[in-house]
């Protein structure tokens, strides 16, 4: 194999933590703008996303007496332009530098500023070629569909089958590229390690952790 690309997300970090980090972040806002206690607004939220519901900023501002689109508006838009506190996975950590001689990429799929605020906080721009944030180019080119594979190997001058792309979301990651030839790794860990797919949307192979991603593995990959 002579190219690797990385997602983000529950991929190279655990994206729980961003989202703390958001919450965090929106708490102190509601404090300083609408005099709501922090530690209560964040409690709340933490709560509410243990248990799946959705609009959490519309419920917690409500709860709290404080609901008007306007500070709806206010706190997404305090979420996603936060500088989040995160941090790469150790094992993550320890891959990049396993394959520091490689060319590495990263496609990513979401908000423009909220991928590029946690490509900064992990300072991950100064340790791979390029981060395709697939949103950048259209929705239409968002994953599952190969646009920014393509690219890479033109970029590149490979053939598909000689570029990996290692990923957790079985419902996007794979089936767009498999096809096409794009070998694939699927780590199981995140919110979708329990998903299970039809055979076409899963990756050649499964990890359970970056520190299964070796050079031997790439040789396997390499003769399917």
């Amino acid at each position: 194999m002579k190219v690797l690309v990385f997602d983000l997300d529950d991929t190279l970090y655990e994206e729980l933590t961003y989202v703390r980090s958001g919450f965090l972040a929106v708490a102190d806002f509601v404090e300083q703008q609408l005099g709501i206690n922090s530690k209560e607004a964040f409690d709340l939220m933490w709560k509410a996303l243990g248990q799946g519901r959705g609009h959490i900023f519309d419920e917690m501002l409500r709860h709290f007496n404080g609901y008007s689109k306007k500070h709806v508006h206010q706190c997404v838009q305090a979420y996603r332009t936060h500088t989040p506190e995160i941090t790469l996975d150790p094992a993550a950590e320890r891959c990049l530098e396993r394959f520091k001689d490689y060319p590495v990429y990263i496609v990513t799929d979401g908000n423009k500023m909220v991928q590029h605020n946690k490509l900064r906080a992990l300072c991950l721009y100064e340790r791979i070629q390029f981060c395709f944030v697939t949103h950048r180019y259209g929705i239409k080119h968002a994953k599952p569909s190969p646009y920014c594979f393509e690219k890479i190997a033109k970029w590149e001058e490979v053939k598909p089958e000689e570029i990996v792309y290692i990923g957790d979301n079985p419902a996007k990651d794979f089936i767009g590229i498999k096809a096409l030839g794009f070998r694939t790794v699927r780590i199981m860990q995140g919110n979708h390690k329990d998903v299970e797919k039809e055979e076409k949307y899963e990756a050649h192979v499964r990890i359970s952790s970056l520190d299964e991603l070796t050079s031997n593995l790439l040789d396997q990959l390499r003769t399917l």
